[in-house]
């Protein structure tokens, strides 16, 4: 019913909130990450926290939120020693978010998301593929469908897939989730070439952004844009995307960076700025619009206002 209620305020027109950061909002929060896992471990002792972050994100007038399964497939739990813990770790991670819903007193309109990403093994201390350790596809393909079933099993409203930039590695993802046959968001992120252009955020190659967003099927896909990408390149960035893809466009942003297995909070996009975007990305027809990591609460909050601006309230 959430869905299908957010589905319907989308074909209306309405701005969606989007939650902020998971897995940063539990290191911000005083959780240390895993050096292999990065935050796919982090549910096991933290299921709590991660309630009152979600519901802390529901308050902050958020209208989905997202489970912490971003980094929790076998590819990343297995080298973290956690393989025979899977299901455990992502059912887990999506009861926090239900947990959430029903305790909060606007549950009945907040949808929860079920996070899948394409994430593989990254060398320590950096930003990067770990080019030794990238599983075969048929290893991949098994995992991101072992993980979109526990996903849709444990009760999530839909899939986000989510920093989809490798063309190979997005349609294994991409065709797990649609397997599923739950609605499916479509997240690509981008970063700069040497010469200043917009391209995929691969750091192992340059792939032009529009190979990811032409993965975009003409049936399946009920919302599409820019996340876990600089709020500076985002306008050029859905400029790329919108000619394969005419449904709702969403943008999320990050702010800071990361260095295995740790985000660093550094130069954080003051709120006030976050929604003065959030406002320029609504005028180019933007209809989600949320936060990633390194982005909180305050972001959030900055998300309502900028919707508040445009309906004129």
């Amino acid at each position: 019913m959430a869905y299908q209620q957010l589905k319907q305020r989308l074909d209306d027109g309405e701005i969606i909130v989007l939650d902020g950061a998971t897995g940063t909002e539990l290191q911000r929060r005083g959780v240390s990450m895993d050096p292999a896992a990065w935050s796919g471990a982090a549910t096991l002792d933290n299921d709590q926290l991660l309630t009152e972050i979600h519901a802390d994100y529901i308050r902050a007038g958020s209208d989905v939120v997202t489970a912490n399964t971003y980094a929790s497939s076998r590819l990343m739990l297995t080298p973290a020693g956690l393989g025979d813990q899977v299901v455990e770790i992502n059912e887990r991670a999506v009861e926090a978010a239900l947990r959430a819903r029903e305790q909060t007193a606007t549950a009945a309109v907040v949808a929860v998301a079920g996070s899948l990403s394409h994430m593989v093994p990254v060398s320590s201390g950096t930003a990067v593929v770990d080019a030794s350790s990238v599983p075969s596809d048929q290893q991949m393909s098994d995992a991101f469908h072992e993980l979109a079933g526990i996903l849709k099993d444990s009760g999530v409203d839909h899939i986000m897939l989510e920093m989809m930039y490798n063309p190979v590695r997005t349609k294994l993802a991409l065709d797990a989730a649609l397997a599923t046959g739950l609605p499916v968001w479509f997240g690509m992120s981008a970063r700069r070439a040497g010469d200043g252009r917009v391209i995929s955020y691969d750091l192992l190659d340059d792939h032009p952004l529009t190979a990811i967003a032409g993965l975009i099927p003409a049936s399946g896909v009920d919302a599409a844009g820019l996340m876990h990408t600089g709020s500076e390149m985002i306008a050029d960035a859905l400029a790329l995307v919108r000619p394969y893809f005419d449904g709702p466009l969403l943008a999320y942003p990050d702010s800071g960076y990361f260095e295995m297995p740790d985000w660093r909070f550094v130069d954080t996009i003051d709120p006030a700025r976050l929604q003065q975007f959030f406002g320029e990305w609504i005028r180019e027809g933007v209809r989600l619009i949320g936060g990633c990591c390194g982005l909180t609460i305050e972001h959030v909050e900055a998300a309502v206002r900028a919707r508040a601006e445009r309906s004129g309230n």
